[in-house]
């Protein structure tokens, strides 16, 4: 597949970055509903990763509802991506939140931050 990708360096522990790589594929609409994930043991091949930390991905995925499983058959996408989409604009939302909370304690004004969500939104968008 090649697209799941990891990175060994991150703090944030392997199972982590495979979830959030998988749920970004989905909201980029590069994996789509109904569309069969690699194997455990090919990409732990492909990833050079033990093939339980693929495992234990997949099961928070599907205890999320992100994907499911058919026995025999393997993991697939589900086709619920709006709730998907919901539950991480609520997390940015959150995080936006405490973001700006800080700014305002550090006194920037709302115009600055305003600026900066400007520049910020255009050079993510270049």
């Amino acid at each position: 597949m090649g697209i799941i990708t990891v990175d060994t360096r991150d703090r944030k522990p392997i199972w982590e970055q495979l979830t959030d790589n998988i749920k970004l594929l989905i909201l980029r609409g590069i994996l789509g509903p109904d569309e069969q994930l690699p194997g455990v043991r090919t990409l732990a091949g492909e990833l050079a990763i033990n093939p339980n930390t693929i495992a234990k991905a997949y099961a928070e995925l599907e205890r999320q509802g992100i994907i499911y499983s058919i026995q025999g058959r393997g993991s697939f996408v589900c086709d619920n991506v709006e709730g998907l989409r919901g539950t991480q604009r609520n997390e940015a939302a959150e995080e936006l939140r405490e973001a700006l909370k800080k700014a305002f304690d550090a006194g920037v004004s709302r115009e600055d931050i305003i600026k900066m969500t400007e520049e910020i939104w255009r050079d993510k968008n270049d």
